[in-house]
């Protein structure tokens, strides 16, 4: 054997590559691969070695186990490389005549029709043609010709003269190709809005081949002989699978190459797919090495891919099966048939698939059982096709195979409305079968989606049902229903609408779905992988630069700022306003660089420590921290966009933002005609199915008091709950399931899929501009590290987090998808990443070269104390970080105020209460009160409520809007306040306050829903953000508070020291010890005393109506703004000694401190003892020393508790030196103003007395539970006070 026959042996039809190669070695050694010079240099060796009389042997043969390929000629897809030879015996036609004119003799009266004649040729063909026809036979030029066949043509013929020595036998089978290309639709129309690519037929049937194989290895097995030259059967470890593939060569001939994939067995169908792909990228771009060819045990053929039905290809040495697989078409009997006809019998291609095997080492019946295992693969009965949808991720349940149900007139006519009925199952249940979670592929499959289950099979995709309007469409095919209802409903996103009862609104939902989805544009792409880059970015770079400091980081669910940023461009372009976002810890940091428009820098302050909070005393952790800034969107618009501060205590923003946001609107002034403020509400899933206040939240969305006109409610739905998994953090398949019972559509999306997730954004924001009702976009993603950064969530969550270990972020994900599909190329997704990270250092750098320049100057940050009484430090810039404009300093200041008004304001607001609108009808009980009221406004004698009123209707007509709500506020809990009246026939309602002057103020008073949490939240937000309005909110009883105990501690208490946000919000407490019983006796006074601290709040208990109203016109104008707490009576409201005169209204202002108003005891002379008290234990305690006659005994009332007057205090004690000081208090000891009383009352103010306690002894409870128990409590309490030992 020449040297050259040694090298190629074993390549089969690749050895003219062989040659070729092997020439390019001869010519220059370097311009060949190491592996071809390896083998080159080899079997020159081996062949000098058999000149000396060595056997002849090669690497090459020892490492091949006999390769082959598929001869085209004999079948083989790809087209030879040489044409055939010339006939020796060309036929000559005879010469032509040159062509003359034609003279028209039809009409003798026309002149001659001029010359015709043909132009010439173009064709090469026809100018040979013609030359010849032209030219005589002496002339012709062309003679036959035999030319020496080289490189695939030669080795092709060599080939096929040598598989003449092999027996070979061939089975062949038609096999129904209906379940193949319908599954291939499935999968290549998931590919298409995925990764992009596709899946062909050989793929498929490859793939089926490489199984049947490994179940059957058998057929894996070539003939050989052993070293003695006897017959032996070689049986390969693994499978390699032998491509053909034709590629160009430099003369422009075709060239077959048929390199094998290594151990095919031991892959899955994505790994099959991707090694196929990467195999015949190698062979279009010449990388192909030697041992890419070594080794094939098997090859496939796909002669149909030219219309053959099937063939009988040579098998070559070595190798011992090769799978042909022919045309796919409709049986020939059926050639002629309409698409209807073939639909209605159930006619589907078959294609056919032939064995050709070595018969000395496979007999006849194991390829045809191989045959009928591949058959039974491709017709999915043995799972074949849910083992590829899982393997590429397909998200949908694989087509099945079934027989085509026998034709029943009667049951035909029922498919239609069986057809209506899947139509509305995708609808409704749709969501439970999308692709929605990121973190590992799930066949989510139910059975109302299941064509069996109406009797439905995949004969039935080709006929013609209607639709019901279905994507605007009357009648379109089954398959066409199912695929724009997988589109609409079952891709990456799930939608739940259908539990709306509105109709117009699921037909909204369904015109938009159902129909063409949104197209993405190359811009909005780029924005997106900008965004995504930003994002994650943002986070490595601190997790890189801030080792160790938490952050709460976004990463895994970096598609958040891909929804914000595409949401606020939707209200951008729609020109609202403003967009208000609340948001707890995780991602923060990321929204407010990314989307609320906080600069680099200042989240480099922070993590330095850098930083100063505006008008904040001991501040906050960076991840707390809100701001204002402005949007700028596609196509330069722009809209304000603020992130609100909010504490760890999750959930608990969600009402104070849509407080902030109704401030606004109601400031705008457009009412219910526009909502041109936004509010956003980013959750966490776990919070969200399991904090009551997103429920309260959600309940206040159409609410009067409390409707913004719909929020956009964000579910980062990291599946994880700190360490607790969804198993047992709900009961509900979703988190977001608790909506469905307030008319809320849900979007459930793929976090990894960021065009969706755009998507979803753009039509949550539709749907809220058109209903202007609520709506949820549940964003599934995961959470990439621990609760925090020095969390380790390995521990409780093995298996979720080695999954999230193994998993590529969600930019990569999208990068490759872009890639894969062509939207952009790799170099362009590099270069933004790098140039987001190269702006990032040098924000980076910067930042820290500033710090250096201050530490150098000393210009750190001071640390002298915030004063949180001067109005003037109040919401001064100290820094650049960004504060609402609602909090800056003297926002809403007015000045020249005082609390007393003119007596014509106190009769004006008398006399309408009288001031029935024409034909109101008042109620019986009422008519008699409202006319005391205005007598009162004259004579004196106003009670509590009166007071309350003309407190507030003064204040409208000074201009100061008012909002009063709280539960059963309009009539108040005891039935005093009266300040909206119900017509007693008709039920219309009448606001007297709202009638006072044609400029006043508006008054908004509302009854809320029964709710605390969430109601108070929102009137936090509203004080927050309308500092120049009074602000009300009023609980049912005092105690009622309790259940929004987070918003009192972490905004109303301590906002203004964390964030320095300032709030004037009032709160009213019923509050007093009446025999009522342990409930709604206490308003637990010492719970507001015990966080009082810095001149954080007001305090207070007052006992008068006059005091009562200075105090609330006092509030309305006083600056600073700060949280009023007012303990309000429950037996003073009807108490006659507990009224005020008109003058009490007209002069004067509020009493912190209310001195003894007996004149004779007020002297002093004679007293003794000195009581101390607050609010309705005086009206008892005067009761007492007026029935004992007591003249040593002074009352004085202690009306504000914080901040303690001490001024007052000390003035109002003055004239009692030596008297002795007792505090007397209906509560328990433990309970009430005296345990904060007795830390904090200072020496100066007492004189160095001890001030004593007479009260009920401590109790575990707040009142005792009988009214008889209450009345010997009380007499013992009196008696304490006032008998001497």
């Amino acid at each position: 054997m020449s040297t050259l026959d040694s090298t190629a042996a074993g390549f089969g039809a690749n050895e003219w590559m062989v040659e070729e190669m092997r020439d390019a070695w001869l010519a220059d050694p370097s311009s060949v691969t190491p592996q071809w010079r390896a083998l080159f240099e080899g079997a020159d060796g081996a062949a000098g070695t058999a000149a000396d009389g060595a056997p002849e042997s090669t690497d090459a043969e020892a490492a091949a186990s006999g390769p082959q390929t598929t001869d085209p000629a004999a079948g083989g897809t790809a087209a030879s490389g040489s044409s055939a030879p010339a006939s020796s015996s060309a036929l000559r036609p005879p010469p032509r005549r040159p062509s003359t004119a034609i003279q028209d003799v039809t009409r003798s009266d026309l002149p001659p029709a001029p010359p015709s004649d043909a132009a010439p040729p173009t064709s090469p063909y026809a100018q040979r043609t013609a030359h010849h026809h032209t030219g005589s036979p002496e002339g012709d030029t062309c003679r036959d010709n035999d030319s020496r066949m080289k490189g695939a043509a030669a080795r092709t013929a060599k080939n096929m003269e040598a598989s003449l020595s092999i027996p070979t036998a061939t089975s062949a089978r038609a096999i129904p190709a209906k379940v193949l290309i319908e599954n291939r639709a499935v999968i290549n129309g998931h590919l298409l809005h995925t990764h992009g690519g596709k899946i062909s037929f050989t793929h498929l049937i490859g793939w089926a081949v490489v199984e049947a194989l490994a179940e059957m290895p058998s057929m894996n097995v070539s003939y050989t002989t052993d070293a003695s030259g006897r017959p032996a059967l070689h049986a390969p470890a693994h499978v390699a699978f032998g491509l053909a593939i034709d590629v160009p060569a430099p003369g422009g001939e075709r060239r077959l190459l048929v390199p094998s994939i290594k151990k095919a067995d031991l892959m899955d169908a994505a790994g099959f797919v991707a090694a196929y792909e990467d195999l015949v990228a190698k062979a279009r771009e010449g990388r192909l090495e030697v041992d890419d060819f070594r080794g094939t045990t098997v090859t496939l053929t796909n002669p149909g891919m030219i219309g053959t039905l099937h063939s009988v290809p040579r098998l070559m040495p070595g190798q011992g099966l090769i799978v042909g697989v022919g045309s796919m078409a409709y049986p020939a009997a059926f050639a002629g048939a309409s698409e209807k006809t073939l639909a209605r019998h159930g006619v589907g291609k078959v294609v056919t698939l032939t064995s050709t095997y070595d018969h000395r080492v496979i007999q006849g019946a194991a390829s045809g059982e191989f045959l009928r295992l591949i058959e039974r693969k491709l017709l999915g009965l043995d799972g074949f096709w849910g083992r590829i949808f899982e393997s590429l991720r397909i998200p949908h349940e694989p087509v099945a195979w079934a027989r085509d149900a026998t034709y029943d007139p009667e049951l035909e006519t029922g498919k239609p409305a069986r057809v209506a009925e899947l139509i509305h199952a995708f609808r409704q249940r749709g969501h439970l079968a999308a692709d929605t979670d990121p973190l590992t592929y799930r066949l989510r499959r139910h059975p109302d989606l299941d064509l069996s289950a109406y009797g439905l099979s995949l004969w039935d995709l080709d006929r013609t049902f209607p639709t019901g309007g279905l994507g605007g469409t009357e009648r379109a095919t089954l398959r066409e229903i199912l695929e724009r209802l997988r589109r609409a409903y079952c891709r990456t996103v799930g939608i739940e609408y259908m539990h709306i009862q509105d109709p117009a609104q699921r037909a909204w939902w369904q015109e938009r779905l159902e129909g063409e989805w949104m197209a993405i544009t190359s811009a909005e792409r780029r924005r997106i992988l900008t965004k995504l880059e930003q994002a994650e970015a943002f986070e490595t770079f601190l997790q890189t630069k801030y080792v160790g400091q938490k952050r709460f980081s976004l990463e895994g669910g970096e598609s958040l700022i891909v929804l914000l940023d595409r949401l606020l461009d939707s209200a951008a372009h729609d020109g609202l306003d403003e967009v208000v976002i609340g948001m707890t810890h995780r991602g923060r940091l990321n929204v407010l660089t990314n989307v609320a428009g906080k600069s680099y820098g200042q989240v480099f302050d922070e993590f330095d420590g850098a930083s100063v909070i505006e008008g904040a005393g001991t501040g906050d952790v960076k991840y707390h921290l809100g701001t204002e800034g402005v949007f700028t969107g596609t196509d330069g618009v722009s809209t304000r966009v603020s992130l609100a501060a909010n504490p760890s205590h999750l959930e608990t923003v969600d009402g104070v933002v849509e407080g902030i946001v109704r401030a606004k609107q109601d400031r705008i002034g457009l009412g219910e005609k526009g909502y041109t403020v936004m509010p956003v509400l980013v959750h966490g899933d776990a919070a969200f199915a399991g904090q009551g206040v997103v429920y309260e939240t959600l309940n206040m969305s159409q609410l009067p008091a409390y409707r913004t006109g719909g929020t956009v409610h964000i579910v980062v739905n990291n599946q994880i709950g700190f360490t607790t998994g969804a198993a047992s953090a709900r009961s509900t398949t979703y988190a977001t399931d608790l909506a469905k019972g307030l008319q809320v559509p849900i979007f459930h999306v793929n976090a990894d899929d960021p065009e969706t997730v755009a998507r979803a954004a753009h039509r949550a924001y539709e749907y809220r501009a058109a209903f202007h009702k609520d709506v949820v976009i549940d964003l599934i993603c995961y959470r990439r590290r621990g609760h925090n950064e020095g969390d380790d969530p390995s521990m409780t969550q093995p298996v979720m987090y080695r999954l999230i270990d193994s998993l590529p972020s969600t930019r990569a994900v999208y990068t490759t998808d872009l890639v894969g599909r062509g939207d952009i190329t790799a170099e362009d997704a590099q270069r933004i990443e790098d140039e987001f990270h190269d702006e990032l250092e040098r924000i980076f750098a910067e930042t820290r070269a500033a710090h250096a320049r201050s530490a150098r100057a000393g210009q750190g940050a001071s640390g002298d104390a915030f004063d949180a009484t001067d109005p003037t430090k109040v919401g001064l810039q100290t820094t650049s970080l960004e504060v609402p404009a609602s909090q800056r300093a003297g926002e809403g200041m007015m000045i020249g105020w005082t609390s007393a008004v003119p007596r014509r304001v106190v009769e004006r607001i008398g006399d309408a209460q009288v001031a029935y609108p024409e034909g109101f009808t008042i109620h019986p009980k009422l008519g008699a009160m409202l006319a005391r009221r205005r007598r009162a406004t004259r004579e004196g004698g106003i009670d509590w409520a009166l007071g309350e009123l003309i407190a507030l209707g003064s204040l409208l007509m000074e201009g100061v809007p008012v909002r009063v709500a709280g539960e059963d506020a309009r009539r108040a809990t005891f039935a005093q306040r009266h300040a909206v009246l119900h017509d007693n026939d008709s039920g219309a309602e009448w606001t007297p306050l709202d009638f006072l002057t044609p400029d006043q103020a508006p008054l908004s008073i509302y009854d809320s829903l029964l709710s605390e949490y969430a109601a108070l939240a929102f009137e936090y937000g509203y004080a927050v953000e309308r500092p120049e309005g009074l602000t009300v909110w009023e609980a049912q009883f005092g105690d009622f508070a309790n259940g929004a105990q987070s918003v009192i501690d972490e905004y109303i208490v301590s906002a203004g020291q964390k964030w320095g946000q300032r709030s004037g919000l009032v709160m009213l407490l019923p509050h007093g010890q009446e025999g009522q019983g342990p409930d709604h006796s206490s308003a637990r006074i010492e719970r507001y005393l015990q966080m009082c601290a810095q001149g954080n709040m007001r305090v207070v208990m007052p006992s008068m109506p006059a005091n009562h109203f200075h105090l609330l016109r006092e509030h309305a104008y006083s600056r600073p703004r700060r949280p009023l707490i007012v303990f309000t009576p429950k037996q003073l409201l009807r108490l006659k000694a507990a009224t005020s005169r008109v003058e009490d209204l007209t002069a004067g202002a509020f009493l912190p401190v209310v001195g003894e108003t007996d004149e004779r005891i007020a002297t002093g002379t004679g007293v003794d003892r000195v009581l101390l008290c607050s609010g309705r234990v005086y009206y008892a305690l005067a009761e007492e020393r007026a029935e004992r006659g007591d003249a040593s005994t002074a009352i004085i009332r202690l009306e504000q508790l914080y901040p303690l007057p001490e001024a007052e205090l000390a003035e109002a004690l003055a004239p009692y030196a030596d008297a002795e000081l007792v505090f007397v208090q209906d509560e328990a000891a433990n309970q009430g103003v005296w345990p904060w009383l007795a830390l904090h009352v200072p020496a100066s103010v007492t004189g160095g007395r001890r001030l004593r306690l007479v009260s009920p002894p401590e109790a575990a409870s707040p009142a005792v539970g009988s009214a008889g128990a209450y009345r010997a409590q009380q007499a013992a309490l009196r008696a304490a006070a006032f008998d001497r030992d």
